[in-house]
């Protein structure tokens, strides 16, 4: 079954080199940090975990922006906790073959791969597809155009990122994201959230 959907991989950098410094029971509680923000964010955007992939995740979801904002969110809630490691990430759109009712094939889930292995530490790599539809808060900075391996042509990648936050800027009590006021919603309970998936988990 042909479907649309958007994709992103995530992963943790220099998780090979922590382990080695730190131990590998040191590295479980690491990944299960990672797993257990991936699962609970996932579940309030709306976005569903393909498979884990050791240090990293496949995740995808109908809605592109939901991705988008479940990555930042992840790398914010890592960061935090977690300093010394750093989350990466690649994003693509488009339309798949849904394999067996859990896996996808196509090119969408090839170049999301391909441009988490080129991100940098705390990096979003998207394509224009997924550039065009993030949230609001979210900038996207377009980049050289990139040769991925195992993909025909160039492909042209913006790198995501929240807008600078300025002077009048505003915590979301949800996801700790910390965001210009003007571009959040406000809920029901008066107070700002970045998406209405914040605000209906409040």
């Amino acid at each position: 079954m042909r479907v649309d959907r958007a994709f992103a991989f995530i992963d943790l950098c220099g998780f090979t080199s922590f382990t080695e410094h730190h131990g590998d029971e040191r590295a479980v509680l690491v990944l299960a940090e990672l797993r257990t923000a991936l699962r609970e964010v996932a579940a309030r955007r709306g976005v569903r975990v393909v498979k884990w992939l050791g240090d990293g995740a496949m995740l995808s979801s109908t809605m592109p922006d939901a991705v988008a904002a479940l990555v930042v969110e992840v790398d914010h809630r890592m960061s935090t906790t977690i300093p010394s490691l750093a989350v990466r990430a690649g994003m693509d759109n488009g339309p798949v073959i849904m394999f067996e009712g859990d896996d996808y094939i196509g090119r969408p889930v090839n170049v999301a791969a391909r441009l988490c292995d080129l991100a940098r530490p705390h990096e979003i790599l998207a394509t224009e597809v997924v550039a065009a539809t993030v949230p609001v808060w979210l900038q996207a900075t377009a980049l050289p155009d990139v040769e991925v391996r195992g993909i025909d042509g160039s492909l042209a990648v913006c790198a995501l990122a929240p807008h600078p936050t300025g002077p009048h800027q505003h915590l979301d009590p949800v996801c700790g994201l910390t965001l210009a006021a003007d571009h959040m919603v406000l809920g029901d309970d008066g107070e700002r959230y970045c998406s209405l998936a914040c605000a209906g988990s409040s």
